[in-house]
């Protein structure tokens, strides 16, 4: 039964010219940048954005501030099993993949896999589950096996063949941190990532990406105002180059101050006790076009979407799938 689901990978090339693909998540972070007039524009200064902090963060031996450029490439897996004597597919997941391209020497290295996460059964679970879930008095409770399929799911691609033949090491994602806890700094400290910051206790989404198999921690690097949270499984400060943890800070930053400008370019840095919010005024728009309240309906569009055409007819699947799949690594 382990092997009734497997996987397989296709990339697409992010750049100026980038469009979606019909099979591509329109919640995704380069999808939303991809859509009306100035959709060329957009993309150029999103990149733009990306290759100037790269270089601002890789200094050294880099006077002019321009030895570094970074490719995107978007990695969709889809999910293969057999059902109703057919063999069907779903667009699972989306990820992104950095290569650092150093124009000094001309060399091409490997930089990180992960930064961005979309998944159409997390839509799912946070816009069909999650609302839908009360309890005899209608007060919102959190399902006890919430996010347990979609943490297998992802666990079990990472294990397959088609992640392993592709990439050499482990993903990290990073997003912004929750608008619902408070940070404080810990006087830890790391050249690249910055100052570490930590909080009381998980939220929702900690716990979401823990099922994941993924542990978090948070930290603001340099020249930033506010701290990221970075997923991870290993160890995140030592498996990775510096030059592999600037790729990643630089694309997810810039996706931030696009998407949550309130928090991630606002004009005063994050104090030690830091409690992030989207009701600030005192920041700086990006000059990247980007619609929130679209991206919002779109995420409850694709969780229906995911649940009239994978969840629903292939529950008895899944089930059977899901209570043979060994419990996810916490």
């Amino acid at each position: 039964m382990a092997d009734a689901l497997n996987f397989s990978i296709n990339t697409t090339r992010f750049d100026e010219n980038y469009s979606p693909s019909a099979n591509s998540r329109t919640t995704t972070n380069f999808a939303n940048l991809a859509r009306g007039e100035r959709r060329e524009e957009n993309l150029r200064n999103a990149l733009t954005m990306i290759n100037r902090r790269f270089n601002s963060l890789a200094h050294w031996d880099n006077p002019q501030g321009d030895r570094y450029s970074l490719e995107l490439e978007i990695i969709s897996a889809n999910v293969h099993f057999a059902a109703d004597n057919n063999d069907q597919e779903f667009p699972l997941l989306e990820v992104l993949e950095t290569t650092i391209v150093d124009k000094l020497t001309g060399t091409r290295s490997q930089g990180m896999v992960g930064n961005n996460f979309s998944s159409y059964v997390r839509d799912y679970d946070f816009s069909v589950v999650l609302p839908a879930s009360c309890n005899d008095s209608g007060a919102p409770v959190l399902p006890e096996d919430f996010g347990d399929l979609h943490g297998q799911l992802f666990q079990h691609f990472l294990n397959s063949q088609a992640y392993r033949e592709r990439f050499a090491q482990l993903p990290v994602v990073c997003i912004s941190v929750s608008t619902s806890k408070t940070y404080f700094r810990t006087g830890n400290s790391h050249p690249v990532l910055g100052l570490e910051y930590q909080q009381d206790e998980n939220s929702l989404t900690d716990a979401y990406f823990g099922k994941m198999g993924l542990s978090v921690r948070y930290f603001m690097p340099p020249g930033a105002v506010a701290p990221l949270a970075f997923y991870f499984r290993g160890d995140l400060l030592n498996d990775y180059t510096n030059l592999q943890l600037i790729s990643l800070i630089s694309t997810m930053e810039t996706f931030q101050k696009i998407y949550r400008p309130e928090i991630y370019n606002a004009n005063s840095a994050a104090p030690s006790v830091y409690h992030p919010s989207l009701g600030g005024e005192d920041f700086s728009p990006t000059r990247v076009f980007y619609d929130r309240e679209e991206r919002t309906q779109l995420g409850k569009i694709q969780g229906k979407f995911t649940e009239e055409h994978f969840i629903i007819p292939n529950r008895q699947l899944l089930d059977q799938w899901s209570s043979s799949y060994p419990t996810p690594v916490a």
